[in-house]
Parts: structure tokens; sequence; C-alpha cells
């Protein structure tokens, strides 16, 4: 028996297998509106036996998104253009989720083939805003920090695009609290400065997400499940730490996350991280150990063998592959056939491609 392609029950859904798809911005949308690439995109994985195949981060308001280029669904016409995708993927037996998002600090950003960079108002861009008036190195310079009202919009912004995503057919939601944008700007002590009920402590700090959390659980009622994407650490003396996340896993837990999926980094520019093949999956390991929940790891897994064997050491309860998705979609399909997984168990393919099953 494969433990990457066993099935896991969360809440009331039963996710194929173990291989997700982690979200992956493509730069591609117009006015926010997802488009034929994102339906071959996402669509692709799903065809390729995925178990969750989730969106790429979806801006819950139009300055959320990181570039001009970001999916949304602020609007019920997002929610209307991503209905299809929805049923695509779904009507491949994988489950369709939606990350949700706002990028804060880091907003208004070039997509990284145009060079990277701050977008100027003149070309589209707009003023971002943060916990604090604290620019991250080479984007925007003119942060302006959040009043209380705009921090309670978030929460409200955050609520109603899970409703327009259950809307739209996704069974489960992603909240992204990770890589230097909004809610990971507030969780850290080197973004955050404010010194109201939303900065400070650890429990200032935390709040904002909480509350995020608890909002999106109550939309989704009680079957589907809500991951959180966190920086487990950030790899920098003062900042966020995996002791931190540690803490913070119960918390979520207790708000009505069913799922950390454990990544790092992305909030300090000079962050020395030590990049190499699984490098954050003891950071999974340790949260879903010590902090009381499952976890997806993430992060140059590649190999279905080095797949398999972070699940079955109980270092993670999923895997979420990017670039190794990128280069074959077909991955979850091969990792089957090498993990000698029979096919109809945890893994499917489609009758159009039957023909091509390894003898």
């Amino acid at each position: 028996m494969s433990a990457l392609f066993t099935p896991i029950q969360l809440r009331g859904t039963e996710v194929r297998n173990r291989v997700w798809v982690s979200p992956m911005c493509q730069y591609s949308a117009h006015d926010g509106l997802p488009t034929d690439w994102h339906l071959v995109h996402l669509g692709s994985f799903a065809r390729g036996g995925a178990g969750m195949v989730f969106t790429e981060a979806t801006a819950v308001l139009p300055e959320g998104r990181i570039s001009p280029q970001d999916t949304g669904i602020w609007s019920d016409a997002h929610r209307d253009a991503w209905t299809r995708i929805a049923d695509f993927v779904r009507a491949q037996g994988a489950t369709p989720g939606m990350q949700l998002a706002h990028a804060g600090r880091k907003a208004s950003t070039r997509a990284p083939w145009t060079g990277r960079g701050p977008v100027p108002d003149d070309d589209g861009g707009w003023q971002p805003s943060g916990p604090s008036a604290l620019a991250f190195p080479g984007l925007r310079q003119d942060v302006r920090a959040m009043t209380i009202d705009d921090v309670h919009g978030v929460v409200t912004a955050f609520r109603a695009a899970t409703s327009r995503a259950v809307e739209a057919g996704f069974e489960a939601v992603e909240v992204h609290a990770a890589h230097g944008y909004l809610l990971h700007e507030f969780l850290s002590p080197l973004s955050n400065q404010r010194d109201d009920d939303y900065g400070g402590s650890y429990d200032g700090r935390t709040r904002l997400l909480l509350e995020v959390v608890r909002s999106v659980r109550d939309v989704l009622g009680d079957d589907r499940p809500l991951v959180v994407r966190i920086s487990a650490t950030e790899w920098t003396d003062g900042g966020w730490t995996v002791e931190d996340s540690v803490r913070l896993a119960p918390m979520l837990r207790d708000s009505g996350a069913d799922l950390v999926d454990c990544s790092s980094g992305g909030n300090v520019a000079d962050a020395e991280i030590p990049v190499g093949p699984g490098y954050q999956v003891d950071l999974a390991r340790r949260v879903r150990a010590e902090g009381g929940i499952a976890t997806g790891a993430v992060g140059m897994i590649t190999d279905p063998a080095q797949a398999e064997q972070v699940v079955a050491s109980g270092s993670a309860d999923v895997v979420l592959l990017a670039r190794a998705l990128l280069r074959d979609p077909h991955w979850a399909l091969r990792a089957a056939h090498e993990l000698d997984v029979e096919v109809g168990k945890g893994i499917d393919w489609p009758d159009q491609y039957l023909r091509a099953v390894w003898p």
C-alpha cells in the first residue's frame, strides 16, 4: 500500500490521494478574471491524477493582488468565471480548492518575466497597504499603514470571497498567510510595528489571521476543509520562528483550520534559506508533531519515492508540488506507476488515456 496514494478525509470531504497542487501564480488574468489559460493549466493537473488542485493566490480585493495580472474573486463576475474551472477539476476526480489571498505591502508588483519590481500608478499600479508603513526592499516604497477599518474590511473581504468560492463550486479553501503577504506581515514582528490590538504581542500579531480563519470557517460550514498556508519560519533572527508556528497551530485548529501548509520565508529580502531537496519537510514534521494538526510539506519535493517517504514517515499528511508539476502535469500518474499503485486505488486515469497505462 502506498501512503502517498491513500485517500485523506478532511471533514466531509475525501481527497483521493496525498499529491496536492501547490498554488502557483500565472500572471495571466484580465481584471482579476481567470481565462482559458487557467482552465487548461489547472485542469491538466486534475487530469494528471492530483488529489487537491489549488488555484493560484486569488485576491479578495483588487488592491490585494500581487500584480495587475493576478486572479481575484471580489465580485460575482469573478465567481462566474471560476465556475467552469472548478467543475472541470471535479469532473476529473480531483478536489478543487481556492487559495484566498491579500498581497499587502508586496502588492502592485510586476510579473517575474517582466522584471519583478514595482508597478507605478501610471502603468496600472496602486499604493499598497500593510500592518505598518514599512516597504519591502525593491518593491513599492509608498506603503500605507492600514487603519482599524481597513483591517476589519480584510476580514469581511475574506468572508465574502469564501462565499463566492463555495458558490463557484470549490470544495476547499486555503488562506494564504505566508511568503510576506498581508496575513504573514501581521504575524511577523519584522513587518508589524502596530501598537493597537493587531500588533505588539504575539496575541496581537496573530489576531487578524485567527479572525480571518474563523470568518472563513463560518462560511465553509462543517463539511468543507480549510487549509492555512504559513511561512513556518523566516530564517532570520528576530523574525517569526518555527516555535511561533508550533504555538500557532492549535490556535488555527481551534479556529476551524484542518491542515497547515508549511512553507517558509518571503518576508525578509536577504534571509539565508538552506534551499535543497525537501528543505521544508522538517518544518511540517514539527508543526504536525508538536502543534497537533495535520500538515502539508512543500518545497523541492520532486521524486515519487521522496514524496512517498514524507507521508509514510509521518512527516506530513500530504505533499504539495509546484515546479515538478509544471514540468510534468501527469506527475501523479507517473508516480503511481513507479510506486506500483493499482489503477483506481487513489489514482484514476481518464478514459481517453487508458490505452497509455503501463502494462
